[in-house]
């Protein structure tokens, strides 16, 4: 028996989009308790909130079958896990990451005294080629790519009881 046998479809998109919701408070814990996220990091957010909107439409939309909403939840989920295996790809140094926050000197080479230095003092730099914590041996990015490809498990077994 598998844990979904006995749920419908909605009830599934639900539980993908609560996983949504508790990765993204997980990423805001993270923050709050001194880990500034990076550009990546932000950039990986975006796809769970899409996901939680989905699963709240689908929620709501009683009368129509949720099967669209499933479709684009696994869609989100694999934009998710594929910016995030970028972002992974980097804080390992398998290929540079964006020069704005992965230390490259070409984001500050044509850059007067004055221009650096307001740089500095205007935007904290948060490295995306070095990972803020590391759970269990794995960075957050790393742990974001696995999460995100159950989730779209998840969602596409939704699209499939739909």
């Amino acid at each position: 028996m598998t844990p979904f046998a006995t749920l419908t479809a909605r009830q599934i998109i639900g539980l993908a989009g609560a996983g949504s919701a508790l990765t993204l408070g997980a990423a805001f814990a993270f923050q709050w308790g001194g880990y500034p996220p990076c550009e990546l990091c932000i950039l990986q957010r975006w796809p769970h909130v899409v996901a939680v909107l989905l699963a709240a439409a689908a929620g709501l939309m009683r009368g129509r079958s949720p099967r669209l909403f499933a479709a684009l939840g696994v869609v989100a989920m694999l934009a998710c896990a594929a910016v995030a295996f970028y972002h992974a790809g980097v804080e390992f140094h398998w290929w540079p990451g964006p020069a704005q926050c992965s230390g490259g000197a070409e984001a500050i080479a044509g850059l007067s005294v004055d221009e650096l230095m307001k740089k500095i003092k205007d935007a904290p730099v948060v490295r995306c080629d070095q990972p803020a914590l590391l759970i269990f041996g794995l960075s957050m990015a790393v742990w974001n790519v696995i999460l995100s490809l159950v989730l779209a498990r998840v969602w596409a077994v939704a699209w499939r009881r739909a």
